[in-house]
């Protein structure tokens, strides 16, 4: 599949399988917080895919990234978030938003 090519993808699939990690060591009570982050990012994958796969129309296809690139600001929301509750330290939260901004900035690139 096309999508698999673009490294915003692999490195969001990458950011993916770090927070899958880190949101196994939040305690409980932040339960709330581990379903909004883990759909987020699984929002901000699967419409980048959804959106690389539309080639009959610019608009439709840009409307997807769009989507994809809100759901990589939720996600980076969540990590700040976390970071204030004290459940990640400042190394781990600035590499994953370090991270989600690269994709970031890659998907508003795409054509």
């Amino acid at each position: 599949m096309d999508h698999e090519k673009l490294t915003s993808y692999q490195e969001l699939i990458g950011v993916a399988k770090d927070v899958a990690k880190m949101v196994t060591r939040w305690p409980r009570g932040y339960a709330y917080l581990i379903d909004q982050v883990k759909r987020a990012m699984a929002s901000s994958i699967l419409n980048l895919s959804e959106g690389n796969a539309k080639r009959s129309s610019h608009a439709e296809r840009r409307r997807f990234f769009e989507i994809s690139l809100g759901s990589i600001a939720e996600v980076s929301g969540c990590i700040d978030l976390a970071s204030a509750f004290g459940l990640i330290g400042v190394a781990e939260k600035e590499s994953i938003k370090s991270r989600l901004k690269l994709s970031f900035v890659k998907i508003r690139a795409l054509p």
